[in-house]
């Protein structure tokens, strides 16, 4: 197989964009295991355990020579309900043409069980149009990119950071956050995941950002339990954390997942004084499992080795 599409076979899956949807351009998904298709029936009726894989900042070179195509792999192996994309999905700009040539050829694979949100990559092409014309109605560009979902016991709320809440604000007083706010109030006492891409505090080479906070702190207020980022291009776990970002013994959990296939990078120093668990110049995914009323998690790498694990948690 050539490590690039041919100009051809993009511009064929380009024409094709105009006419399917959700997902204009990503192959068909196969139909699964028995195992995914039980836990999806009891994803609908909100009973049993279900498993999720995140992982962020995904694909920059064409497969099959690159870490996407391993960490894809990986998905493959672990089988889950669902696939949260965690922002910077397609390098360099998030343009339709980039995802076709990279990204469908390795975490396209999951169409229909993929949830993504954008990163700031995607924003580099104006109003992030590649990503939201490649992911089609799964984007939910109606709603500037934020939604939520149940699966299984749990409430999921995707939000976007876009280029660091600036093309979609992430403020207390943002539509962004108002709409997280209501949604939260009709969560119905189920467990919280939310999944962004900018991480409000990390030890990588970016650090935390301030501004997607607001975010946290209304999750913490309001029953939130798990958050997942990526954007700096490492693995990283935290203590709980409270509203205001301080040490708390019933706070939420964060993790940082930017391990999904680019070029990984080393942690600055000082590191972030709740950081748990480091882990440079891994790819690999997040393995969450999700019960009724707690949670287990599981950093796994391309490979296959489990390098951080937990659980079960008990959900806030």
């Amino acid at each position: 197989m050539p490590l690039l599409a041919s100009r051809s076979a993009i511009a064929a899956a380009l024409a094709l964009t105009a006419v399917l949807t959700p997902t204009a351009v990503a192959a068909p998904e196969s139909a699964g295991s028995a195992g995914r298709q039980a836990a999806a029936a009891a994803a609908a009726n909100g009973r049993g355990r279900v498993v999720v894989v995140a992982a962020g900042d995904i694909s920059d070179c064409a497969p099959p020579r690159c870490p996407a195509a391993r960490t894809a792999r990986r998905v493959e192996a672990i089988d889950p309900t669902r696939v949260l994309t965690v922002g910077d999905n397609q390098y360099e700009r998030g343009a339709v043409r980039e995802f076709v040539a990279e990204y469908d050829r390795t975490w396209g694979r999951f169409p229909r069980r993929t949830r993504p949100v954008p990163g700031n990559h995607e924003y580099l092409t104006a109003d992030a149009r590649g990503y939201f014309r490649y992911f089609g109605r799964r984007a939910h560009r109606r709603s500037n990119g934020y939604y939520s979902f149940d699966v299984g016991a749990w409430h999921v709320v995707a939000l976007n950071s876009s280029n660091g809440c600036r093309s979609v604000r992430c403020g207390a007083s943002s539509r962004q956050v108002n709409w997280l706010r209501r949604d939260l109030d009709r969560r119905a006492g189920r467990c919280v995941l939310a999944y962004w891409h900018h991480p409000p505090w990390s030890s990588g080479a970016h650090g935390g950002t301030p501004a997607v906070r607001p975010m946290w702190r209304v999750l913490a207020r309001n029953g939130g339990d798990v958050v997942v980022t990526g954007h700096d291009h490492d693995y990283e776990r935290f203590a709980p954390r409270g509203a205001d970002g301080s040490a708390a013994a019933r706070g939420m959990r964060q993790f940082v997942v930017g391990t999904g296939g680019a070029e990984l990078r080393s942690f600055s120093s000082p590191h972030d004084r709740l950081s748990r668990k480091r882990i440079a110049h891994r790819n690999g995914v997040l393995r969450l499992a999700l019960g009724r009323r707690s949670f287990g998690f599981r950093f796994v790498t391309a490979a296959g080795r489990v390098l951080d694990r937990g659980g079960p948690i008990g959900c806030r």
